[in-house]
């Protein structure tokens, strides 16, 4: 969730709402933490594919599978110990820490879950398939009449549109049908414990304890994500300091139970905060013209509505867009798939998850439960997702061409479309910057 996105596509069914699946695409994991801010899609180290390595070093062939884990539950509680006085430093209270780590073991399964998250490699177009699905629609319709009343004073306090707020409900938990039933305090402490991203999750325990310590929740009681997102709309602990609020005005700022009432407010809040500008859409689905000059698509190219309309792009009904303030033209899947018209709400919801497939669920998943149409764009369904190791290649090879990506990490970021675009250009291509297998094949 919020800003962190450990996991990988969750491919877990809600309990109540067959068939509708949380939906939180991520890059494959990189070898440093890839935002440029506290806001990342990926907080990820680099990691052997399908591997799932041990926690600590053992003596080959001699060790089973129980002494590691026997070995790791010492080493936990070795480690536990002198974390408990770095955390006592930070204002917890030792009958809180004691209660919180009262029957906390180390715990394998969230070491391979880490170790072993799956590589994202759905198209945009797949994965806009399952995140706006029929199912997903009609739940989340079912949803905003159950919740109308408090998504209404929701709205009217924070100013963000409740479908929105609906929408991203549906992509982090299945309208609250799967919120995680890991204990999170046993799952920080045990990622916190493997040292692979040990400062991270030691600062997201930190926080966990001090949630506790405030009393919004008993420590048995603060479950989720085995990464450590909780809730209705996933918060990790530092967003949940930082953001969540009592909306409910019980006294506790409670997004773990069936109410999801302070988480919906909670995510209006947060999406506040980060400069949410009430009334304007995160994006519109547009057309642009025969002979486009595909590198005005571009995020850092701002034009009003009436500037592009003048360009040639229009909406889908051929008028100009309204003027919603400046925008930039996002083309997701190059030229030959939807393009966007696309505000600074977009990059607001992007506050909570970078991953340009992310902001255009939420944002298309929202349009449909207020009764907007599908996407009526065409996408280039022949083709198919590069691998983490292709695009490790791509980036290896336009840099060695003199179209320099800055970075070599599998992330296919606004450099490596630069780099695209430069190469596309050289070889008398459409220069829509669209990262695709063709042009990896032409750049082999």
């Amino acid at each position: 969730m919020l800003r962190f996105l450990l996991s990988g596509l969750a491919c877990l069914a809600g309990p109540v709402m067959a068939q509708d699946w949380t939906q939180r695409p991520v890059p494959r994991p990189v070898i440093e933490l890839a935002s440029a801010s506290t806001s990342g899609v990926s907080f990820l180290s680099s990691q052997v594919p399908g591997v799932a390595q041990s926690v600590r070093p053992v003596i080959r062939g001699a060790v089973t599978a129980p002494a590691v884990i026997l070995a790791s539950n010492d080493g936990l509680s070795a480690w536990v110990g002198g974390f408990r006085g770095r955390a006592l430093s930070k204002g917890i209270s030792s009958a809180t820490f004691d209660r919180a780590f009262k029957g906390v073991r180390y715990d394998p399964e969230v070491i391979k879950r880490d170790r072993n998250q799956s590589e994202f490699t759905k198209t945009l177009w797949d994965y806009l398939d399952s995140a706006a699905s029929d199912t997903r629609i009609a739940n989340g319709k079912t949803a905003l009449r159950k919740q109308g009343a408090v998504l209404d004073r929701i709205e009217a306090r924070f100013g963000v549109d409740k479908h929105v707020v609906a929408a991203v409900w549906g992509l982090e938990s299945a309208y609250g049908t799967f919120r995680g039933s890991k204990d999170l305090i046993g799952s920080l402490a045990t990622l916190a414990y493997d040292a692979r991203r040990g400062a991270f999750f030691e600062q997201q325990l930190v926080a966990a304890l001090q949630i506790i310590e405030a009393g919004d929740v008993a420590p048995r009681s603060m479950t989720g994500s085995w990464a450590g997102a909780m809730g209705h709309t996933q918060f990790i602990p530092t967003s949940y300091l930082d953001y969540a609020v009592d909306f409910t005005g019980d006294g506790k700022r409670d997004i773990w139970s069936d109410d999801p009432t302070d988480a919906l407010a909670s995510t209006a809040n947060y999406l506040a905060k980060f400069g949410w500008v009430t009334g304007q859409p995160w994006g519109v689905e547009v057309r642009v013209p025969d002979g486009f000059d595909y590198t005005l698509a571009n995020r850092e190219v701002l034009k009003s509505p009436a500037d592009w309309g003048a360009l040639g792009v229009k909406d889908m009904n051929g008028r100009n867009v309204p003027n919603h303030g400046p925008a930039s033209v996002l083309l997701p899947a190059g030229a030959e798939g939807a393009a966007f018209m696309i505000f600074k709400n977009f990059e607001v919801i992007e506050r909570y998850n970078t991953a340009d497939a992310y902001v255009i669920g939420v944002g298309h998943l929202s349009d449909r439960l207020r009764g907007g149409p599908a996407i009526k764009a065409s996408w280039p369904r022949g083709d198919r997702a590069l691998s983490f190791d292709e695009r490790i290649e791509m980036q290896t090879l336009l840099t060695a061409k003199g179209f320099d990506t800055r970075k070599i990490d599998g992330k296919i970021g606004p450099l490596t479309i630069n780099a695209v675009r430069a190469y596309q250009k050289s070889q008398g291509l459409v220069q829509d910057g669209y990262a695709s297998l063709r042009i990896l094949q032409r750049l082999r």
